[in-house]
């Protein structure tokens, strides 16, 4: 293995496909090693965009766009880091030969949650919440009524909670259908119906495939959603050994069905000893933004040195840390951030501006991240430093 000069006719090339802050921080790694990427969204200074060599906006979901890009750019690797893409092209792809991270079948079946469930529950044989399919508000209502209130809608094709509700009275069934089907990623209008699992806690295990290394995993991750998004996160997350060992294998079962090298963020229900496979993502996760504050390598890091099959540590450096993210609650463009001396003042802390170009309500614009020698201390650290944080939008 190598790793050539960027821009150079030797270049390592990684085309990143869709740039967030998660693809940022990616980008941020690799361009650490030495690696050309070329970030792509569907809208122009997404965060990668601004550090990335070169950057494109297509449609995500135009397969000949996408293949247009990969045959001028003939990248390394493909990364897809968010779920809103055509999945059948990068199958496609992968069968002509590029390599797709951590390979085109993650990513289409972690996209569906049609097939990633029926992986998970039907030939994996891992413990799920009851669940049921419905293509149009009939069978729905019918699905609901067979499980029985409270139930979890959402659309098969989404992500980071869009579309996602909680009902728990028979007057809401019928909005969060079409609530489902307003905020669905990708083509069809399908929804699963969840039983609710009246957990404990709820955890993110970052799983790890490696080529010399076997599969890793980072220590467990707490987190709290707030409309099914990530709102707040925190590592180590205390469970039981037995839980623990559970959550593991289920990862492991996954992950290895899936394939690939890279960071996998598999999402479990815990109660007691009990441990419910939830959803995964073959990327860094969200709520693993933690990680940039409590490991020797962030998840990000990890990913990348998965994806080159270079040496991984999954090791924490502070006893515990957390992360606690800030919002804007308009629409507007350009918006200015205030309150900085002030948050940074507090000791063992960290902000992270994701620099998005425009704003809406509730939008994800930036984290605050913290240690501390508990998790209570890290938790309560980030969240004060993250609410002096301003978003002034005009």
């Amino acid at each position: 293995m190598y790793i050539g000069t960027p821009l150079g006719h030797n270049a390592t090339k990684i085309l990143l496909l869709g740039s967030g802050e998660l693809g940022k921080e990616f980008c941020i790694e690799a361009l650490r090693l030495g690696i050309e990427v070329i970030a792509v969204d569907k809208y122009q200074f997404a965060p990668a965009q601004q550090v990335a060599q070169r950057y494109y906006v297509i449609d995500m979901q135009n397969p000949q766009q996408i293949r247009d890009i990969v045959y001028r750019e003939k990248p390394d690797f493909i990364v897809p880091e968010i779920e809103a893409i055509d999945t059948e092209v990068l199958l496609e792809l992968e069968k002509e030969g590029f390599n797709v991270i951590p390979s085109a079948k993650a990513v289409r079946y972690t996209m569906d949650r049609i097939s990633i469930r029926r992986l998970a529950a039907e030939k994996l044989g891992l413990k799920t919440s009851k669940y049921k399919f419905a293509s149009n508000i009939e069978d729905y209502k019918k699905a609901v009524n067979e499980i029985g209130l409270p139930v979890v809608v959402k659309p098969v094709m989404s992500s980071s909670g869009k579309g996602q509700s909680i009902v728990r009275r028979e007057e809401d069934i019928e909005k969060a259908w079409y609530y489902a089907q307003e905020n669905a990623r990708g083509k069809g209008g399908e929804v699963i119906i969840e039983e609710f699992i009246n957990f404990d806690y709820e955890i993110t295990l970052l799983t790890v495939r490696t080529k010399n290394q076997g599969t890793l995993y980072c220590e467990p991750i707490g987190h709290i959603q707030v409309d099914g998004d990530y709102w707040e996160s925190w590592q180590p997350h205390q469970m039981s050994e037995t839980a623990l060992t559970k959550a593991k294998e289920i990862a492991k079962k996954i992950t290895d069905a899936l394939g690939g090298y890279g960071i996998f963020g598999c999402e479990m229900f815990v109660k007691g000893d009990e441990v419910w496979f939830n959803e995964i993502s073959p990327r860094p996760h969200d709520t693993g933004m933690t990680t940039m504050i409590t490991q020797e390598m962030s998840e990000f890091e990890i990913h990348l040195r998965a994806i080159l099959g270079l040496p991984i540590s999954t090791k924490m450096i502070v006893p515990a840390g957390a992360s606690y993210c800030f919002h804007s609650k308009t629409y507007s463009a350009s918006p200015k951030y205030e309150g900085l001396e002030d948050a940074l003042s507090i000791p063992n802390t960290k902000i992270r501006i994701f620099g998005k170009p425009t704003t809406r309500p509730k939008r994800r614009m930036g984290v605050a991240l913290a240690y501390g020698n508990t998790v209570d201390e890290a938790r309560e650290k980030a969240k004060k430093t993250a609410k002096l944080i301003k978003v002034i939008e005009e």
